[in-house]
């Protein structure tokens, strides 16, 4: 990086002279540059960047502390900060993994970055999959990269997973994560939107974690979600484009007595609450993620009589 670009990003300072940068000093500099930029996560983010950079698992670099970095990766390192504090590039995208339910999962800019929320459907969902052995019929709406229907095909391994998504690099992505884990056998990916690529299937279990945001509040939303994809993110100008269809036509894909499960927005739980109760769906209920907000609506289809 030149001096005059070195200058505009505020980035990792050059090595001259006889000056060296340990992994303790980097970590501190970057930390206090990125909060100097309104990043939440600064530390926690350096500390990715650099293991990433180095080659080390961050944990790792605890015991690297003090070691000199050398100017080569202090470069390479300055390209990431500088695309996560200037460009507010997601740490995940600048890896090109996330770790969701302990899978480490690969993503680009072609699916929704796994979120920690969204554990909160994986933990419901297994909930209602009790029995370790039974072939259960799973449906996963929207699959992205794959990260609900994998986390659900690792718990269960005998259940029949199927995974869905509109977008094919989507599925390309989700794909490779299912052969990463060597589970691509275990799991079926079907390009096509909302249940037609299933249409006249019936399962255990649905679940989905749709666009749910509405375009109009897109301009107060982080910065950072200008790196993902659209179509994973927005649904219409109120945010139901998706859930809208998919709570009115789940009832009839779902076997008596199966569950759906789906997250929302916090402020969507009622609405969504309310079309499953239209959809004659019983038993609705809702969950919480770990900061306390609803997040996930779930419900039962009537066991026949």
């Amino acid at each position: 990086m030149s001096e005059s670009t070195q200058s505009t990003a505020g980035a990792v300072p050059k090595q001259t002279g006889e000056q060296s940068w340990s992994v303790l000093e980097l970590v501190r500099w970057t930390t206090d540059h990125f909060r100097g930029k309104g990043i939440e996560s600064a530390r926690l983010d350096a500390e990715c960047l650099l293991a990433h950079t180095l080659g080390l698992r961050r944990l790792d670099l605890y015991l690297e502390f003090d070691k000199p970095v050398s100017p080569s990766d202090r470069s390479r390192f300055r390209e990431l900060v500088v695309r996560r504090s200037s460009e507010r590039v997601p740490v995940s995208l600048l890896l090109g993994e996330k770790e969701f339910w302990s899978l480490s999962l690969k993503v680009s800019g072609d699916v929704l970055t796994p979120r920690p929320e969204t554990e909160t459907l994986v933990e419901a969902a297994l909930g209602w999959l009790t029995d370790d052995s039974h072939p259960y019929a799973v449906l996963d709406v929207g699959t992205g990269s794959g990260a609900i229907a994998l986390a659900l095909a690792t718990e269960r391994p005998h259940a029949r997973m199927t995974a869905t998504d509109i977008s094919t690099k989507a599925l390309q992505i989700a794909r490779m994560n299912a052969d990463q884990l060597r589970i691509g056998e275990s799991v079926r990916f079907l390009d096509g939107s909302l249940f037609a690529p299933v249409r006249g299937e019936q399962f255990d279990l649905i679940v989905s974690n749709p666009p749910y945001l509405a375009r109009e509040a897109a301009e107060a939303l982080a910065p950072e979600l200008a790196h993902e994809p659209d179509v994973a993110l927005f649904a219409g100008h109120d945010g139901y484009e998706v859930l809208r269809p998919f709570a009115a036509e789940v009832a009839e894909m779902l076997l008596a007595g199966g569950r759906v499960a789906v997250e929302v927005d916090p402020g969507q739980v009622e609405t969504v609450a309310g079309w499953f109760a239209e959809a004659e769906l019983e038993e609705i209920e809702t969950r919480r993620d770990l900061a306390g907000r609803p997040r996930v609506v779930a419900a039962r289809k009537p066991a026949k009589s």
